[in-house]
């Protein structure tokens, strides 16, 4: 009769086999393990003098040394273990073994026993496991510990994107999903999300955002096969109502002009409508990228400002090599355009590698100080005590606490007179952190917003507002909707196309066309 089996025991642990060995197996088992013949390794035995329910067991005090074979070759799962080596200290330590995903020998740690060493690259070998596909424990990480090793870390997306994203998780989807295992996520908990959001006031556009992101989780999870469904499927939020575009016509925009500060300001907002370029081109806008002769403009970069820690180098301004749209684009100014940047480029001395528009700090200034007509101002409402003191003064300001326009001013104008003769060491004024770019926020609240202020017109003017005033007026004017979408860089033409009738005076001509019609039958 046959031997049904062989256990060996050895330091690489317990390995058998219950199949037959027939004589072809014996050999294949000895060239995995290295062993001399069975019949040297037990003496006194062969495979006939044992019946089929045998185990072949070496004698007593006999040692068998088992060179194991590479997991690759024995085509098993990795298998680690612990190596003992001695110290500087003279005292044994274990190092842990295991092998990663591509086979790779790799160590989990050195430790102080043995019992130690084995549960670490038993703990690393089950981190293997889960990034095995189809391995169900890949499902049991929780949701925190997928997004933040997996998911943020190795997703492509740009970096004002992953700034975006980043703030959006841990604000609305962290508390909510974090703790939750992947695959107990299901269409009803999220369900349920959106109706806490809805419930906490969270608007319907930013909800509809928020689980978008949630989505493309779950979407590659689905792919790495972490998941087996996709519990945003069929799941809908609130409907974002589609406002009408309020567009600047030309008119607002020319009282609006006239009331920004300096002459560099106004070329900047008159380049943004006359061009339609995004901020983050247009601030870094070079002379290279504008042919003075053919009068066009070359859009090859853009600018984005994020939080230094999203940033490579950890810094604030990331210029990209590559528009929004990932693609080039040239267009056409006007040739009244041309002449003055022409004269700005000369009067500035810049080369073609410096900025066209770069940010300079204000200087301080003493505020203007007002005409103050005792007849027009008047005076403040009465006090605890029931004084009243006239506008515009530090009295009013202190014992009135008046805080209207007159009295601020005043107050103003005398903490700069104080500080002009070097009676107050107030803090400086903030100097935004920046390599030469002008900060978004910084034009916007030091230059747009003054400047609206005093034209007091009724539209809030924003530098991306200009670029769609730009769409519009060339669609009111006449110009080809491909032609424009080309202009602006715009993936699609049903982008494009939303800029149509967006002026105020877009519905006179059906105005005109339907008063002909419905008054056709009165007498002329």
């Amino acid at each position: 009769m046959g031997v049904t089996g062989l256990m060996l025991l050895g330091r690489a642990g317990r390995i058998r086999t219950d199949d037959p060995l027939t004589p072809s197996r014996v050999e294949v088992f000895k060239s995995h393990f290295h062993l001399s013949p069975i019949s040297a390794i037990v003496p006194g035995h062969s495979t006939s003098d044992h019946d089929s329910s045998c185990r072949a067991m070496p004698p007593d005090g006999a040692r068998l040394r088992v060179k194991r074979g590479s997991s690759a070759e024995l085509g098993e799962a990795p298998m680690g273990q612990s190596r003992k080596r001695i110290g500087k200290d003279c005292k044994p330590r274990y190092t842990a073994y295991y092998e990663d995903i591509r086979g790779k020998r790799r160590s989990a740690g050195t430790f102080s026993s043995e019992k130690k060493a084995d549960k670490a690259w038993q703990r690393a070998e089950a981190k293997v496991a889960e990034g095995k596909a189809g391995d169900p424990v890949r499902g049991r990480q929780t949701f925190q510990r997928y997004v933040e090793e997996q998911w943020l870390p190795n997703h492509v997306i740009e970096a004002t994107t992953r700034e975006g994203y980043t703030y959006s998780i841990y604000a609305h989807i962290m508390d909510t999903f974090g703790p939750m295992r992947m695959i107990d996520i299901l269409p009803s908990q999220v369900r349920e999300w959106v109706r806490e959001m809805t419930s906490d006031g969270m608007s319907p556009g930013t909800l509809r955002l928020n689980k978008t992101i949630l989505s493309a989780i779950f979407t590659t999870a689905l792919n790495d096969q972490v998941t087996v469904l996709h519990p945003c499927k069929g799941v809908k939020t609130p409907t974002v109502p589609q406002k009408p575009l309020r567009i600047v016509t030309p008119e607002e925009f020319d009282t609006f002009y006239l009331h920004l500060p300096d002459e560099v300001s106004r070329l900047i907002v008159e380049t943004a409508i006359e061009s339609g370029m995004r901020w983050s081109e247009l601030s870094e806008l070079r002379p290279k990228d504008i042919d003075l002769g053919t009068r066009i403009i070359t859009v090859s970069r853009g600018c984005v400002e994020i939080t230094p820690r999203f940033h490579p180098e950890g810094k604030r301004f990331l210029v990209k090599e590559y528009p929004k749209d990932g693609e080039y684009r040239r267009l056409k100014l006007s040739a009244q355009m041309i002449v003055k940047l022409r004269a700005f480029i000369e009067e500035q001395r810049l080369g073609d590698g410096d900025l066209l528009f770069a940010y300079e700090p204000p200087a301080s200034r003493m505020p203007d100080e007002l005409d103050l007509d005792d007849d027009r101002i008047g005076l403040t409402e009465p006090n605890a005590a029931g004084r009243q003191y006239r506008h515009g003064t530090m009295t009013a300001y202190n014992a009135a606490k008046c805080r209207c326009a007159y009295c601020r001013r005043a107050y103003a104008v005398y903490r700069a007179n104080r500080r002009a003769e070097g009676k107050d060491d107030p803090r400086r004024g903030r100097r935004w952190e920046t390599d030469g770019h002008i900060p978004r926020r910084w034009f916007r609240d030091s230059i747009l917003k003054p400047a609206l202020a005093r034209s007091a017109i009724d539209v809030d003017i924003k530098m991306h507002g200009l670029r769609h005033a730009h769409a519009s007026w060339l669609l009111a004017g006449g110009a080809d909707l491909q032609v424009v979408k080309e202009r602006l860089g715009h993936g699609s033409i049903n982008t494009t196309a939303r800029y149509l009738h967006t002026l105020p005076d877009a519905d006179d001509t059906a105005i005109d066309a339907f008063t002909r019609i419905r008054r056709r039958s009165e007498p002329t």
